[in-house]
């Protein structure tokens, strides 16, 4: 059908034995509903038929039409048809030939950056204050030595016995994962990860490097609008010979719910498949149980799996009731009773104090017959001397980051770590040149992220009050910005440590961590105290009433829920009740009572929807994270791969006369340089002016700043019952009822996210829902009108 719009780019062909008519086409032009459906005519004539065809074939395929829909795919696919050429072109030709209307439409990746950059410098996303890098990274560098071979050729066994026969502390290097997860809310790009491999000659001499996993799934996706799984294979083509590392969250994969078996045990193999070589499996409530399938799964890859025991307390404290020695021993023996090949001990909150490093290590290495494998974060500032003692103690393996990109809530330096024990019988024999060259690249770069950074107060020996993980730091301080928290900050992490104590002092790491940290938003938000939530507080009529009123997030309900595990001790059954609202929790493993997912359907259905061939990790994608799956899909349908624009550029935008080179793919680059910005209409679009490769380009995008086409979203009236305001300041993620449903009181009206933080509306009362005046993607201020439900007669 005749298209309408406005055509960016027209560029028609030339040459003899070809002639164009008519129409007037130009870049610029708009084609209303009332224009003529020829844009232009293109003739083509030779002494033979075949000769005309491929001039003919050869004038559309120079032809470059952008902004409004052709038929110039068709006409290619119809002239190079075998019958077309050949002259069979009856009345059935079209009937018997369906394939050629079965196409792929041109990808118009230019136009389709020009639109992302022209939305991101009119609306801004983050502020990056830094310059551009001022040095290239040079490319074509030879792979670096590593133990993946060895792997690949002697499987597990291989590697544990070089690691008890060599005496060294072996290093894994965690910048490209925790690093800038603990530091940077996980927002390292893939491109500059990529460039890193570049100027990393030390990576030959770690054991592995800890590149994927975490929270780096998730924020590849709903921050970044990358694939993790297209970030894992550019860094295997980078670095065949290196131990790929990830973080795996047990029976949550990656996510932060309980996932079926099936989905959990295709995860780690479509991931072993993708380049990982080891598996570092845990569970957010140190229930083993709750790692049993990932950790048989991982096994049966011939991949290396660590069984993790997550540290908390401190076991050297002769006070220690619950966390002792003895508990993290008994944890060990039952995950060696698995099969792993290692034990790491994951010490996600800088907790372990050098003595206690000491105590834990000699007691393992006494205990059991494998690698022990340590992980520590610098919250305190003892990590170094914690990694010292744990090394003099016999430990096989330590994290560490490159020296820019250690310390504070990130891993010990890396550089600290190769220098303390030079000489000694635990040497690591790494080059400390090699080491402070990758150090000085990550310090450049590092300030292009900076507006993520860690918030003051975020290290130091004061933070380890809340035990909150160094991971954690950086996204909850975005998530108190977010809800108009930042201010509050102190009230939050006093509120974290206090909602820690009431649930029982439980392991906090993803996901238990996060239903912590969106527990004590929560509160803080409500203005509201864990007093207020204690057993004698509920215990009163008007502490009842007050609690039956809160709408708790979704994250805590599954924490009490048993959604999320059984922690070691249960919690107390007064807060179950009312976050829970009466219903039961769930006993035993959650995965294992989920009916399985059956992946070849989400397969179809990804694939009826985009109309493009779909993958097993597409379906994983999108059952892992359904709603950010389908924002990527979304964003590279409207503004095509942005993972090729340099970082200041996507995240800021661009100013005028600016330049810069997109490569879209080996040996094509794009030069973009950006003209002028224009005012905004009456509409609130502005039109930049951009030069594209050297031809003129113009974009019209929405200024959201300037506020047309909407009035101020309402505010619910506190007085009337029947409308449902907004706990918190976020965007509707989704709406689980519509106008005119009948309700029952605790169903659920609207899912609200901030961040991570979702958080879900019920109906306050039986009734219909006679307004929802919010869509999803809706902005809304705490206290805003999301429904309506008048309440029943009965």
């Amino acid at each position: 059908l005749p298209n309408t719009g406005r055509i960016l780019t027209y560029r028609s062909p030339g040459g003899l034995g070809i002639r164009l008519d008519g129409a007037g086409a130009e870049a610029g032009a708009v084609i209303t509903p009332h224009y003529d459906s020829l844009l232009v005519k293109c003739t083509a004539w030779a002494p033979t038929f075949s000769g005309a065809v491929v001039k003919m074939r050869r004038a559309l395929g120079e032809f470059r039409i952008r902004g409004v829909r052709t038929n110039l795919r068709f006409l290619l696919e119809l002239t190079g048809h075998p019958d077309f050429r050949s002259g069979r072109t009856d009345t059935g030709f079209i009937d018997r030939t369906p394939e050629l209307v079965q196409y792929v439409e041109p990808r118009d990746r230019g136009n389709k950056l020009l639109a992302y950059l022209a939305d991101v410098t009119v609306n801004g996303n983050v502020t990056v204050t830094a310059t551009r890098p001022r040095f290239r990274v040079g490319k074509g560098t030879q792979p670096v030595p590593g133990l993946r071979p060895l792997l690949l050729a002697g499987g597990p066994k291989a590697v544990v016995e070089r690691l008890h026969e060599d005496p060294r502390l072996w290093l894994t290097d965690t910048t490209f994962r925790d690093a800038h997860q603990s530091l940077l809310a996980a927002r390292m790009r893939t491109r500059d990860l990529v460039d890193a491999v570049a100027v990393s000659p030390h990576l030959g001499g770690v054991f592995s490097l800890e590149m994927w996993g975490g929270a780096t799934f998730d924020t590849a996706l709903r921050f970044l609008h990358e694939s993790p799984w297209a970030r894992l294979e550019a860094l295997r083509a980078a670095l065949p010979n290196t131990l790929f590392q990830m973080l795996l969250r047990g029976s949550n994969a990656v996510g932060y719910a309980s996932y079926p078996d099936n989905v959990v045990a295709s995860f780690v193999r479509e991931s072993a498949e993708a380049g990982i070589d080891v598996f570092r499996i845990f569970d957010s409530l140190n229930w083993v149980d709750g790692m049993r399938v990932a950790i048989e799964a991982a096994l049966e890859t011939g991949r290396l799996v660590e069984g993790t025991i997550c540290y908390t307390g401190d076991c050297a404290d002769p006070a220690e009731a619950l966390y002792t020695v003895d508990y993290y021993l008994d944890m060990a023996r039952r995950l060696c009773a698995l099969g792993v090949h290692m034990i790491a001990i994951k010490d996600m909150a800088g907790l372990l104090r050098p003595a206690a490093a000491t105590r834990l290590v000699t007691a393992l290495k006494a205990e059991i017959d494998v690698p022990i494998h340590l992980h520590t974060h610098d919250t305190a500032g003892w990590g170094i001397a914690s990694i010292l003692e744990a090394a003099q103690a016999g430990v096989d393996i330590a994290d560490v980051a490159v020296a820019s990109m250690s310390g504070g809530t990130s891993q010990p330096s890396l550089s600290a770590a190769v220098a303390a024990l030079r000489g000694t019988r635990r040497d690591t024999r790494m080059d400390l040149a090699a080491c402070d060259q990758a150090a000085a690249f990550w310090a450049e770069r590092r300030p292009l992220y900076g507006a993520f950074e860690a918030p003051p107060g975020a290290s130091g020996a004061g933070a380890l009050q809340s035990e909150m993980p160094g991971g954690q730091y950086t996204s909850l301080f975005a998530q108190a910005e977010t809800v108009g928290l930042a201010a509050r900050w102190p009230e939050v992490v006093a509120a974290y440590r206090e909602v820690d104590r009431v649930l029982g002092r439980i392991v906090k790491v993803t996901p238990s961590s996060k239903a912590v940290g969106d527990f004590a938003l929560f509160l803080v938000q409500q203005d509201l105290s864990p007093a207020d939530l204690s057993e004698e507080a509920l215990s009163t009529p008007e502490g009842r009433a007050r609690a039956a009123r809160l709408d708790f997030p979704q994250s805590v309900r599954q924490l009490l829920g048993g959604e999320m595990g059984q922690p070691p001790r249960p919690f107390p059954p007064h807060l179950r009740d009312v976050v829970l609202r009466g219903a039961t929790p769930i006993e035993g493993r959650l995965g294992a009572q989920k009916p399985p997912v059956d992946l070849d359907a989400v397969i179809h259905r990804i694939e009826q929807h985009s109309g493009q061939p779909a993958s097993l990790r597409d379906a994983l994608t999108e059952v892992l994270y359904p709603e950010q799956a389908r924002a990527l899909a979304l964003h590279r349908q409207r503004f095509g791969d942005t993972s090729g624009l340099d970082t200041v550029s996507f995240f800021s935008g661009m100013r005028p006369g600016d330049e810069i080179e997109v490569e879209i793919e080996r040996g094509k680059t794009l030069v973009i340089r950006l003209v002028a910005i224009g005012a905004a209409d009456s509409d609130g679009r502005r039109v930049v002016h951009f030069e594209l490769n050297g031809t003129p380009r113009a974009i019209s995008t929405l200024d959201r700043s300037v506020g047309v086409g909407g009035t101020a979203r309402p505010i619910a009236d506190p007085a009337d019952p029947d409308q449902v305001p907004s706990p918190m300041p976020g965007t509707i993620a989704r709406c689980s009822v519509r106008r005119g449903d009948r309700v029952r009181r605790g169903d659920a009206l609207v899912v609200i996210e901030a961040m991570k933080l979702e958080t879900i509306v019920h109906a306050p009362h039986d009734g219909e829902v006679t307004a929802l005046p919010v869509v999803p993607g809706d902005p809304v201020r705490h206290g805003d009108l999301v429904a309506v439900v008048r309440a029943s007669d009965a």
